[in-house]
């Protein structure tokens, strides 16, 4: 029997990759649950991570040999990338909406008798007033145009590549990796001036999960952008084939859609009165 391929799907070869970063990112979140309950160091979510950085790229590497050193990624195999990338960004937005359900069950019902604690502590309204919020006009702001400059650049990138202008590729992509960071330290920036913690109340739980769980995103879509830097340097994406800069790009954009969302429901119109905040903490 000949072993010509004679389809255009991509059977893989068995890899240990896959279960490993499964086990990574599991023990991953297992010490990081640990560690927010204070019941383990710090350093070991960190240890997880790099691990799963290292796992992830062992893996991404096997199935850019296969793209670009074996050619098995075909046009039907495209189409299921683009496929899987979708279900996932679909999945990610089901994440953060549980995250916007919470934040929206006590900002508009913040005075529902049926629980009583939630009116103890919120006073009957929300943002509560024993909460400084922070003003949106200020840092928040200011990562917002940082975080749209950089949707722009990516999308100014990937319009080069359509026409092949590799430079113009590599300064669009560094940009937004740059923005990507300045993303990052602007906002631990802004939460190394918070008035609140996240056990502080129901106020500080749902603003720190919504916003830093986005941040962590930020910081996976920026290292994904590095990545893509670095693979367009060394000439692995064609006019007419990148679906990695695609998949790369359509994160980056979900990332700045939802930031958007937090920007305008949590910032802006979840801002409480500053004549009725309390004095800031010291």
């Amino acid at each position: 029997m000949s072993d010509e391929k004679n389809h255009d799907y991509h059977l893989v070869n068995p890899s240990p990759w896959p279960i490993l970063t499964a086990w990574g990112v599991f023990a991953m979140a297992a010490t990081f649950i640990f560690f927010m309950h204070e019941m383990g160091s710090g350093l070991f979510p960190i240890i997880a991570l790099v691990v799963v950085c290292i796992l992830s790229f062992f893996w991404w590497s096997d199935i850019t040999d296969e793209g670009e050193t074996q050619g098995h990624h075909t046009p039907v195999v495209q189409l299921h990338f683009r496929y899987g990338m979708f279900m996932f960004l679909l999945s990610e937005v089901m994440f953060f909406v549980a995250w916007f359900w919470a934040y929206f069950d006590a900002a508009l019902f913040p005075n529902e008798l049926i629980q009583e604690l939630r009116v103890e502590y919120t006073g009957g309204q929300w943002p509560p007033l024993s909460v400084r919020t922070f003003d949106p006009w200020d840092l928040p702001f200011i990562n917002t145009l940082v975080l749209l400059l950089s949707g722009f650049a990516v999308t100014w990138a990937h319009h080069a590549l359509i026409h092949n202008e590799r430079k113009t590729v590599i300064a669009g992509l560094s940009a937004a990796v740059i923005l990507g960071v300045l993303f990052t330290i602007l906002q631990a920036i802004e939460y190394s001036h918070a008035a609140f913690g996240i056990a502080d109340g129901l106020y500080p739980s749902t603003f720190y999960l919504a916003t830093g769980f986005h941040g962590f995103h930020v910081i996976i879509g920026t290292i994904f952008l590095f990545v893509i830097l670095i693979r367009t340097i060394k000439g692995h994406f064609k006019p007419d084939h990148h679906f990695g800069f695609e998949a790369a790009a359509w994160y980056w954009h979900f990332v700045d859609v939802i930031w958007i969302f937090l920007f305008i429901f949590i910032y802006v119109l979840g801002a409480g009165d500053p004549a009725t905040m309390p004095a800031e903490a010291h």
